[in-house]
């Protein structure tokens, strides 16, 4: 049963928004390189899967099948990483004029649902198997294990020349890392169950990795709502964008702000600035390309301004 309802399980996490970087032009990545990356990543981890249910089932291991569904949900994030990265180079056209960028979000918030809901199937297994603990080969547990600590630390290595460059190559890079660690986790509890016979810490680890399991899902679940509702996101703050753009010269306020995420990697803003009433057009112009320069520190790359002058009907007025 377990065994079915792990192999339906879809992928899971996508990392949220990075934190902004004062550079503006970031290296470009080369297309081929990051799809081949990606590619391996999927077809190790796919492979570390299917060796964790086997051995699972057949060592009656909860701790394996419960990180066999954590590595599945991590082939789902590669897979959505590699999906993101290429829907983000298709082009707009006349019915989706931002193109198809936000269907990483949509698709991050569905993950995130679905994770939810393995997590409580692989707590209630694991709550079984406290109540009555199954032998099982601790050495075994570790040596499959020990496999993926190398299998998630090669794959994570093909990201990290490129970790700053792109939001879902730095989740890639993060999230591999992690389960390195959850599975060195494991390697220690299969040796101490080999030295104690302590059964029980089987399906304890497993309900540890359910936790941490649920901690990133929970972000993602709030960060991916928030993003498909239009919400800022969560790296910006709303009165630093505006402390940031006063600061330019010439304008006078700033009001009507909306941002909102374009995608998991690009944001965008609308804003009315007021100016002077005697602002020139060249002056006006100028002003525009300092606050978007302004801005762009912000990790606001689409902005669409609308500008007042003072002593005009809609300056310092609703319109």
């Amino acid at each position: 049963m377990l065994f079915k309802i792990l192999k339906g399980m879809q992928w899971g996490v996508v990392l949220k928004t990075m934190s902004h970087d004062h550079s503006h032009h970031h290296p470009a990545i080369e297309p081929r390189q990051m799809n081949t990356a990606f590619v391996v990543g999927i077809f190790l981890n796919m492979a570390f899967v299917v060796i964790e249910v086997i051995a699972g089932i057949w060592q009656g291991s909860m701790a394996l099948l419960s990180d066999a569904g954590h590595n599945l949900a991590d082939v789902g994030a590669l897979a959505l990483s590699l999906f993101a990265f290429k829907m983000l180079s298709k082009k707009s056209n006349e019915k989706y004029t931002y193109g198809y960028r936000k269907t990483s979000i949509l698709v991050s918030l569905l993950n995130a649902v679905i994770l939810l809901i393995s997590i409580g199937i692989i707590v209630f297994e694991a709550i079984q198997r406290l109540i009555e603990p199954l032998p099982v080969k601790g050495l075994t547990i570790s040596l499959i294990a020990g496999i993926g600590i190398a299998i998630n630390f090669i794959s994570a290595k093909m990201f990290f020349a490129n970790k700053e460059h792109d939001i879902n190559v730095k989740a890639a890079y993060l999230h591999l890392l992690a389960d390195a660690v959850i599975s060195l986790g494991i390697v220690f509890a299969g040796i101490a169950i080999y030295y104690t016979n302590w059964f029980w810490l089987d399906p304890a680890i497993s309900i540890a990795i359910a936790l941490v399991i649920l901690v990133s899902t929970w972000h993602l679940l709030k960060d991916s709502l928030r993003l498909s509702l239009d919400g800022v996101p969560p790296d910006i703050g709303l009165a630093d964008v505006k402390n940031a753009g006063m600061k330019v010269r010439g304008i006078k306020d700033i009001h009507h702000i909306h941002i909102w995420a374009m995608s998991t990697t690009e944001n965008a803003l609308t804003a009315h600035i007021l100016l002077a009433a005697g602002t020139s057009f060249e002056e006006e112009q100028k002003i525009k390309a300092e606050l978007k320069h302004a801005w762009e520190h912000e990790n606001i790359r689409h902005i669409t301004l609308e500008t007042e002058r003072e002593n005009t009907p809609c300056g310092m007025k609703e319109c």
